[in-house]
């Protein structure tokens, strides 16, 4: 059996300690509440630590579905049963997850309507996009941006609103597409500029720029790893 890190007996007791106080395991965000852990991420660090030592379970990676294996002096010992959720848990759950609509082909006045028929969905962390942020997530396509670390396929989580500051990398309408580029307000015009060493950037006349051309700010990326 291998040794626990006292970070990682720190976790198991505290998992163990609300199973038997309240009939079922702590939220990701209560474990790092309780035990100084600022992310979601570090916490799902230690429960993976803790699978791979044969001390829990749990299902698609969900904190309501921890199950403790064995007890912390490593004997063997018949697991509880699976404890049952009730109206509540899932409630306290879900309020942690926002559910963000992924965007196909994004054309102009086409905003609403694509977020009202997305071709799918993903479920976040809410802290990791704020709370209250009206987002929605977009396939980058091309490599126009790889220099700020977003690569042809990753998806992009856009906060939507019809401003941006200097620098700032935004979802703009060009003609009838979205592109993603920083987004520089300057004399003249707006100059919407490319991470690409290799590339020009676009240079709309001010005359010409509509404050609804921002769709949105992009707050994070994702990128699936093959």
């Amino acid at each position: 059996m291998q040794k626990l890190t006292e970070r990682q007996r720190a976790v198991l007791t505290f998992i163990s300690a609300s199973i038997d106080e309240r009939g079922f395991p702590p939220t990701l965000r209560e474990i790092g509440n309780h035990l100084g852990i600022r992310s979601t991420n570090g916490v799902n660090d230690h429960l993976r630590a803790l699978e791979r030592k044969g001390y829990l379970t749990r299902e698609d990676m969900k904190s309501r579905t921890l199950r403790l294996v064995r007890p912390l002096d490593g004997s063997s010992s018949t697991p509880p049963p699976p404890p049952v959720e009730s109206a509540d848990d899932v409630v306290e759950r879900d309020d942690d997850l926002i559910e963000i609509p992924i965007l196909g082909r994004v054309a102009a006045g086409l905003l609403h309507e694509a977020i009202e028929a997305p071709e799918d969905t993903v479920r976040i962390d809410r802290m990791l996009v704020g709370r209250g942020a009206d987002v929605f997530g977009l396939r980058i396509v091309g490599e126009s941006m790889i220099d700020a670390g977003i690569h042809d396929g990753d998806y992009v989580f856009v906060r939507k609103q019809l401003s941006a500051n200097r620098g700032d990398v935004v979802i703009a309408l060009v003609g009838d597409e979205a592109t993603c580029k920083h987004f520089f307000p300057e004399r003249d015009h707006i100059r919407l500029q490319p991470a690409n060493a290799t590339m020009e950037p676009i240079l709309i006349p001010k005359s010409d720029w509509r404050s609804t051309q921002i769709l949105g700010v992009v707050v994070g990326v994702y990128r699936r790893l093959h």
